[in-house]
């Protein structure tokens, strides 16, 4: 198991590189802008943007590479990548390759969402699967607080202390890159591709206890029983791409992202000095690290559904008080309260579960275009809900927008009672066979 945990954590190194490389931005934001004289529109939408669509694209096409070279090299990939990125930003003189380079980094972004909890969920233990594969989410929460700290501590270096923020991710890009070296290929990717010898060989190190020609036995039946040319679209696969769907689709539709892009933004809208609004932002990072790691030891004990359930009703409550906050005027610091416990939800429920759902729910040789499913919308939505939060709180107003996304929470607490099933304790295989037969099983949990 030590083995597996390290192997585990090389991966989902993804996610800190992945949180670090989405925020470390915030900090050389007014400084490029002063130092190129770029408009806001050109800044916003290029300089700092750029990152985003690569995400986006990374997450679209990622699957391809995942599927092709594998698991491990796509990862060595979204490693090499991460490191040019930084060293590129770093050195870059115009804004143009600066926002060439930092698309570089959200191709490696986007793909790591698809490589990093593929490769974990095929290498671990069903019963411990899903606390391994939510290392990657964790990883993703400390990225985004190391980030911060980094910036500040990098905020006097040099005459251009922006360069010293982008470009010290290169050391850990580095250092990821090492640790990918050193873990073994994913016995299923393995498996799809008829190298049996070696799955077995990485089996036997996975699962000691387990009768490895039997387990072998079971992927191999997978494989062959697959169609040449299936995709994720045949009918057959309906069910797990409308689920992945949805949790990506309620993920963004709960306003976690709007809400991180925009926190100081929201918390001033309720009143609160610049100040106290950018104490609190950090307040929220603090309180997502905790509630995600709750989130890690829970998902395996209580398992997904239960998580998603404990979660949306977090967010229905926190939401709607928030909603009510704005439309009776409660000054003070009920807002940051409210939307603390808004982030405990999100962190233990969908944060937690997300990755780990979406990697368990398609077959073998389908998880990486099913992940890539699921992983694209996730992104689309993360570039278009956010960008209309400005508009939305200038016309609406703060308090329809917080009533609409407490809505939207109420279809997912529906979806997670109805139609979401457990994937807690199963294998893969098992996962697979169950979910492409939909129509035979209960939506229910059984």
């Amino acid at each position: 198991m030590n083995k597996i945990f390290a192997w585990s954590i090389s991966a989902a190194l993804a996610g800190f590189l992945f949180g670090f490389d989405t925020v470390v931005i915030s900090g050389a934001d007014k400084q490029l802008q002063e130092l190129w004289g770029t408009s806001d529109a050109f800044h916003g939408s290029v300089v700092m943007a750029m990152a985003l669509w690569g995400t986006v694209v990374g997450a679209i096409f990622g699957g391809i590479p995942v599927n092709k070279i594998g698991r491990k090299n796509s990862l060595l990939v979204i490693g090499l990548l991460y490191f040019i990125s930084a060293l590129g930003s770093a050195l870059a003189n115009d804004p143009i390759s600066f926002a060439i380079f930092r698309f570089i980094g959200g191709l490696g972004v986007g793909a790591s969402t698809i490589a990093a909890p593929a490769y974990v969920s095929e290498i671990a233990p069903a019963k411990d699967r899903g606390r391994l594969v939510s290392l990657y989410q964790f990883n993703i929460v400390l990225g985004i607080l190391i980030a911060f700290l980094s910036n500040y501590l990098l905020r006097n270096t040099g005459e251009q202390p922006w360069r010293w923020m982008v470009g010290v991710e290169a050391v850990p890009a580095f250092i990821y890159t090492i640790f990918v070296l050193l873990i073994p290929r994913s016995p299923r990717w393995l498996t799809s591709k008829g190298r049996f010898a070696e799955a077995e060989k990485v089996l036997q190190t996975i699962e000691p206890g387990v009768d490895i020609r039997e387990k072998i036995a079971e992927m191999k039946k997978q494989v062959e029983t697959k169609i040449t040319g299936e995709n994720i679209l045949m009918k057959k696969y309906r069910f797990p791409l409308i689920l992945a769907f949805l949790v990506a689709f309620f993920n963004q539709l709960s306003g976690i992202n709007a809400f991180l892009y925009y926190a100081p933004r929201i918390f001033e809208s309720a009143g609160l000095g610049e100040s106290t609004a950018l104490l609190s932002s950090i307040g929220i990072g603090v309180v997502n690290l905790l509630f995600t790691l709750l989130g890690v030891f829970l998902i395996d004990r209580l398992g997904r559904k239960q998580l998603m359930f404990i979660g949306s009703i977090g967010y229905i409550i926190s939401l709607s008080l928030v909603a009510a906050a704005f439309f009776l005027n409660w000054g003070g610091l009920w807002v940051p309260i409210f939307l603390f416990l808004f982030i405990a939800a999100h962190a233990i429920g969908q944060g937690a579960v997300i990755w780990v759902f979406i990697s368990e729910i398609f077959p073998n040789h389908l998880r990486a275009s099913g992940q890539a499913f699921g992983s694209s919308t996730h992104w689309v939505l993360a570039a278009i809900v956010p960008s209309t939060i400005p508009f939305l709180f200038s016309t609406i107003g703060p308090g329809y927008v917080f009533a609409f996304f407490a809505f939207m929470m109420v279809l997912q607490l529906l979806f997670v009672i109805f139609m979401m099933p457990e994937t807690k304790g199963k294998s893969l295989e098992e996962l697979g066979e169950e979910l492409s037969l939909h129509e035979e099983i209960s939506f229910k949990n059984p």
